[in-house]
């Protein structure tokens, strides 16, 4: 198959951004070594750049890639005189070699799977745990593990290299546990997905609102997760909030990429088969024992999926919800969304109430968003100056491009009055 110099460089780009964290993962089952596979990856990636312009592209370029990564894996073993260390698993390295579209399949043994449980094994902490996952399943880098953390970029570099050698140290298997494990294990593996999810729905930097190869990937997690523990609420409560989160994706932004807010969006660019598929697993969720948070969330989620439009949506349903959320979960960002769902049925001057509660406590002071509903409530209640300044301190917060043009916007419309 040959293609032009530009049509190659596009597929290639393509096949990097679909199969990097599929090969990536089956390489370090392969190797047993992290950095070794993440370099076999590249080396495999650069071969393709030399050779598929000249020899054509494989039928098969995911297990091309696995297969090539792995020779390459071997070669700088024995370069290092340490080719020993992968005699001791020949019948994986013969499996490649045996059948390498198998390393390529959607089953429940898919390599990213093993390899979330094994970056979320007990013995590791829990903050490297979902450091490790971010890094090497969704390839995030290590500055936007560090904003979703809130740490230093060294910080969170230092908890994945910690990591990475405590499984090697530790010979932390590569494997799915065995049911009995599986509880223990869950929640954070639970969070990981999530904390996927969340950076694909709205990215924590950059110049576009939303990463769709991210969100796309955690919701197929969350299906593999599924299928392996189909009777755990809390995993079809995540699928579902996932689901119903990302079923807005088309109307969030407009076709120059600036944020259109909730109330404001075209409901009927929601995807109806995700709002669906998504309330049925609620449903189901709230109907198991040991639902929990991601559950509650999905069941407000499901509220504002069903209303028809923005002034129809139940708000002290969602109240309710939030409340029993807090129960269960104290949190500050829960609190500051039950603010804004009190200020829809009560007035802003109520949720301004609850939220300058929050900034007297010192919680929330460097999160944009607080400030951004604290200027939006001051904005309805046209305190001119006390929204002047809220949205100005929102904007030194924030770091990705469309949130601060849209709240740019707002601050020029108020500052030219």
């Amino acid at each position: 198959m040959k293609k032009s110099e530009q049509n190659f460089s596009t597929f290639l780009e393509q096949v990097y951004r679909n199969e990097y964290r599929r090969v990536l993962a089956t390489l370090i089952r392969l190797t047993g070594d992290f950095d070794q596979a993440e370099e076999a990856l590249h080396d495999a990636f650069q071969t393709a750049l030399e050779q598929w312009p000249q020899q054509g592209i494989p039928d098969n370029p995911c297990a091309w890639l696995i297969s090539v990564g792995r020779f390459k894996a071997i070669d700088k073993f024995r370069r290092d005189k340490r080719f020993d260390a992968l005699e001791e698993i020949p019948e994986q390295h013969d499996a490649v070699t045996a059948n390498p579209d198998d390393e390529c399949d959607d089953n429940l043994q898919d390599d990213q799977l093993r390899l979330i449980f094994t970056c979320c094994h007990p013995s590791l902490p829990a903050e490297a745990q979902i450091a490790l996952t971010l890094r090497e399943i969704c390839a995030l880098t290590t500055e936007e593990i560090a904003r979703a953390f809130l740490i230093a970029p060294k910080t969170a570099a230092q908890r994945i290299v910690r990591a990475k050698a405590k499984i090697r140290d530790a010979r932390i298997p590569y494997a799915v546990p065995a049911p009995g494990q599986l509880a223990e294990r869950l929640n954070t593996v639970l969070q990981v997905i999530y904390l996927v999810f969340n950076e694909g729905y709205s990215a924590s930097s950059g110049t576009v609102l939303t990463r769709h190869d991210l969100s796309t990937e955690a919701i197929r997690l969350g299906r593999l997760l599924l299928e392996l523990l189909p009777a755990q609420a809390e995993i079809q409560g995540l699928l579902a909030l996932m689901l119903l989160q990302d079923s807005r994706r088309e109307a969030r932004t407009t076709a120059e990429g600036d944020l259109i807010l909730l109330a404001e969006q075209d409901r009927t660019l929601w995807n109806r088969d995700q709002i669906n598929e998504g309330v049925v697993l609620v449903k189901r969720a709230l109907g198991l024992p040991g639902f929990g948070v991601y559950t509650l969330q999905a069941a407000i989620a499901a509220v504002h999926a069903e209303a028809a439009s923005a002034d129809m949506t139940d708000w002290r349903e969602i109240i309710g919800l939030y409340g029993l959320l807090l129960r269960i979960y104290p949190s500050p960002v829960i609190e500051l969304n039950r603010a804004v769902a009190i200020a829809m049925c009560d007035g802003p001057a109520m949720g301004l109430e609850l939220i300058e509660a929050l900034i007297s406590r010192g919680q929330l002071t460097d999160y944009h968003f607080m400030y951004a509903t604290k200027a939006d409530f001051h904005r309805r209640l046209r305190q001119r100056n006390e929204a002047i300044e809220a949205y100005q301190h929102a904007l030194q917060l924030t770091q990705q491009e469309p949130e601060r043009r849209f709240l740019q916007k707002r601050l020029t419309e108020l500052q030219n009055r």
